[in-house]
């Protein structure tokens, strides 16, 4: 498959029907959910698949398969996503890695170039990420991509209140930048 981005040692490429198993590896691992609530069953992970395709076919970008230049092998998701935020939709990048595939710089890598693909490509003036309260090492990534605490804002998921905080980066350019509602 085509790459969208490519960094030192990754490509991202947009995720098919075969990425099921590898995504399982990532979504059914509980340590990795933990922000989710838990671990996905095999329903879950369908849905997940099934939404990053159908937002391909609406915006043209989503979570992409974080694949390893060296051997070929998906070892995460980072991407972005137009994501609810209080009373509109904002542009997010979001980063999730095999469990086996942490603290080697995977998701800072990836985050940074779709940020830069965010601002360069889409022309978008702001990018953010929604980072649950307790998600330390999600946090690192954001800030390590640039971004800071912006605003928080409570979900509700699984039966759960989830505070979240907004990590925001903005392009520092004279250029004219679409809103997030020209994304819509």
């Amino acid at each position: 498959m085509k790459a969208i981005i490519e960094t030192e040692r990754l490509y991202l490429r947009e995720l098919n029907q075969s990425d099921f198993q590898p995504l399982c590896l990532i979504l059914q691992d509980e340590e990795t959910m933990y922000a989710y609530e838990g671990a996905f069953d095999d329903e879950e992970v369908k849905e997940w698949l099934d939404r990053q395709i159908s937002r391909y076919r609406k915006w043209g970008f989503g979570l992409w398969a974080a694949v390893l230049k060296d051997t070929d092998e998906m070892i995460g998701q980072c991407g972005l996503t137009m994501q609810p935020w209080k009373e509109k939709q904002v542009l997010e990048v979001g980063y999730l890695f095999r469990r086996s595939f942490w603290h080697r710089g995977y998701a800072a890598e990836a985050a940074k170039a779709c940020k830069q693909y965010a601002f360069e490509t889409l022309g978008a003036k702001e990018v953010c990420s929604i980072i649950r309260d307790t998600n330390i090492a999600s946090q690192n990534v954001a800030v390590k991509n640039g971004m800071t605490v912006v605003d928080s804002w409570t979900k509700h998921y699984r039966g759960v209140d989830m505070p979240h905080d907004r990590y925001a980066a903005y392009r520092h350019d004279n250029n004219k930048g679409i809103d997030d509602w020209e994304l819509r």
